[in-house]
């Protein structure tokens, strides 16, 4: 459920978006109002978010090292190959887990980074306690060069401009100011939104629990 274009919503969930305004959509809202959205689990959640993170930055971090090698902004080449995902992964998870607090109160936004933790751990042959303590440090990484800003949007995009070392492929004015160029940290916000799961659709549909569902 992640925007990035190469990963399809369910269909259900596109018709939902595109219909909004039709009868068909207004029923739907009335059905789910009388009955209630689907009910699933945080671990449910969890196996498919982790699946769907990591299917989505293998196949889209070819399309991101591309724009970086030939943003004109640039006058080195960052030199970015597609197999080095690596980092970009982590900082699209620690972005999306600093995303998930704004869509869940009450523990369950502790409850389903968790369960995500669980499942991500041994991707990076990590324990979750681990893999939880390298997540923070990319979120304060990213944090501290975002500061005072909250946006996570850009905060991954400052995230990727210092894991990747772009500072020294600058021209010279940016690279003594050890600052982005704005006009490449902006184009680089549009690409980063694809990069974040789409909660406010999920949440229409669904309905997150603890524990097993009966």
């Amino acid at each position: 459920m992640f925007i990035y274009a190469s990963c399809s919503l369910p269909l259900a969930v596109l018709v939902s978006v595109v219909l909004k305004t039709t009868k068909r959509n207004l029923e739907q809202t009335i059905m789910l109002t009388i009955f209630g959205r689907k009910k699933v689990t945080a671990d449910r959640v969890a196996h498919i978010f982790a699946h769907n993170i990591v299917e989505t930055v293998e196949s889209g971090f070819s399309d991101v090292a591309g724009f970086i090698n030939d943003s004109p902004e640039f006058v080195i080449d960052p030199g970015i190959t597609e197999e080095d995902y690596g980092k970009f992964l982590m900082i699209v998870i620690a972005g999306n887990y600093a995303y998930i607090n704004q869509y869940f109160t009450d523990g369950m936004d502790k409850q389903i980074t968790e369960e995500i933790t669980q499942k991500l751990a041994p991707a990076f042959e990590m324990t979750p306690t681990e893999f939880s303590m390298k997540v923070k440090e990319y979120k304060e990484c990213m944090s501290r060069a975002n500061h005072p800003s909250k946006n996570i949007i850009y905060a991954m995009s400052k995230g990727v401009f210092l894991k990747y070392n772009l500072v020294d492929c600058q021209e010279e004015y940016f690279r003594q100011m050890k600052t982005p160029n704005p006009i490449f940290l902006k184009n680089l916000d549009e690409l980063m939104k694809n990069f974040l799961w789409n909660w406010e659709v999920f949440n229409e549909k669904y309905k997150v629990v603890s524990g097993n569902l009966s």
